[in-house]
This record gives structure tokens, C-alpha cells and sequence, in this order.
């Protein structure tokens, strides 16, 4: 896929990850970047288009369709932390988890799968986590989990369109949202530009470190080698 020219939308574009996939994609010569968050920020940049968009609103995403009816290329990057462990957290925090980070995306997916055919097919990316294929992090693994399954059914339910569908997967990287956690953590920048590789190489995947890869690798084996506390029982 080629990225030069094309006019991109952006979920979640005010955090760490979102910024990069703003930034980088005017670098690969997008035309036109809509920046869109709750809140949006100001952007110094002419191309880039600051928009409202609440993924859990369908009144919102419907607006953001209208007022971007060129998009090309979708990245449903907007996504919410929390209910960490499933027994200690209640399933209303659960279910405000999921509502940004499964049902948002598909709302916006949904919604822009339209637009994405009017204009050849496009491409369609899905920021999930190495915490798709790990349950260590409950309601927000499991989260990803879905926002992984539901992406590979888009894949095949928007192929006949032609649009390009990449599953993005990523460990802990320096972005706001895990500020807090005391770890080894990617630079935004890299995990990005790693995506944007997949994107113009056509790939469904994009494994955007060393983890991601290791852990997509294991899969294959048994479920209990990628939980050491359960080899100890």
C-alpha cells in the first residue's frame, strides 16, 4: 500500500502512539491526517485535521464519517486501561473497558468500512498488544483478545472490498497509559514506524518487538509454557 497521497484518520491521536502514527504518516507523505480524540488538541501542521470522535458514541462516529468522507487509511488506535484482575474488578469496569477497546473499534471500523470502499479499499489497522495472546492483565487482556479475534473477521469480511486489515501487536511501550508501570518499555516512535512498515508491505501482521514476536511464536505450544505460575502447580 502506498501511503503517499493518501488522507488518514487517527483514533486516540492525542497519546503517545497516536501522535507518532499523526507525525509519521505526514513523514510518509499522507496528504491529510484527521486527529481525532474526546478532547482534540490543536496541531500546528496544516494537514492535519483536528476532530471530535468518541468511539463509544455512535452519534460521534457518525459525525466523524461525515466530516471525513476522504479517509483512506483508519488507524483505531484509541483505547482505555483498568480492570486488571477479573475477580477484584466489577463487570461494569470490565464492560467500560470493552466498550472503548472492542466495541469502539468496531463502531469505527463499521462506520468507516463504507468510506474505505468508495475509495478503492484502503486499509484498515487495529492497535492491539501482546496482552491479546497473554492473560495477565484480565478484563484489559481479554479485551484484546476480542479487539484480535473481531479484527481477523473484519479481515475476511472486508477482503472482497479490498481492504487491507493489520492487526498491530505491541509490548509495554512509553505512552501515558502505562506511565505508572516499572518495566522495560519501547520507544513510541519505533513500535509505529514498525507499523507503518506492515501497512505499505501489505501484511496482516505487524509485530512491532521482540516480545510480540517470541510470544506469537509460542502459541503453537502448550497453554501452561506461557504461564510460569501455572507450571508451578
Amino acid at each position: 500500500m502506498d501511503i503517499s497521497g493518501t488522507t488518514v484518520l487517527v483514533t486516540g491521536a492525542n497519546g503517545g502512539l497516536g501522535r507518532n502514527f499523526v507525525e509519521q504518516a505526514l513523514a510518509r507523505g499522507a496528504s491529510r491526517v484527521y486527529a481525532t480524540a474526546r478532547r482534540p488538541r490543536q496541531w500546528e501542521d496544516a494537514r492535519v485535521v483536528p476532530l471530535a470522535l468518541d468511539v463509544t458514541d455512535e452519534a460521534s462516529v457518525a459525525a466523524a464519517v461525515a466530516a471525513a468522507p476522504d479517509v483512506d487509511i483508519v488507524i483505531n488506535n484509541a483505547g482505555v486501561g483498568g480492570a486488571s484482575s477479573l475477580l477484584a474488578s466489577s463487570v461494569e469496569d470490565v464492560e467500560r473497558v470493552f466498550a472503548t477497546n472492542v466495541f469502539g473499534a468496531l463502531r469505527v471500523a463499521k462506520a468507516f468500512a463504507p468510506v474505505l470502499a468508495s475509495r478503492g479499499g484502503g486499509a484498515l489497522v487495529d492497535v492491539h498488544s501482546v496482552l491479546s495472546w497473554l492473560a495477565i492483565a484480565g478484563g484489559y487482556s481479554a479485551s484484546k483478545a476480542a479487539l484480535w479475534s473481531l479484527t481477523n473477521s473484519l479481515r475476511v469480511e472486508l477482503a472482497p472490498q479490498g481492504t487491507l486489515v493489520v492487526g498491530a501487536h505491541l509490548g509495554y511501550t512509553d505512552t501515558p497509559m502505562i506511565a505508572d508501570v516499572d518495566a522495560e518499555k519501547n520507544d513510541p516512535a519505533e513500535v509505529v514506524a514498525s507499523i507503518w512498515d506492515a501497512v505499505a508491505a501489505d501484511e496482516d501482521e505487524a509485530l512491532a518487538d521482540q516480545v510480540s514476536r517470541d510470544v506469537r511464536a509460542a502459541l503453537s505450544g502448550p497453554v501452561r509454557s506461557l504461564y510460569p505460575q501455572l507450571l508451578a502447580n
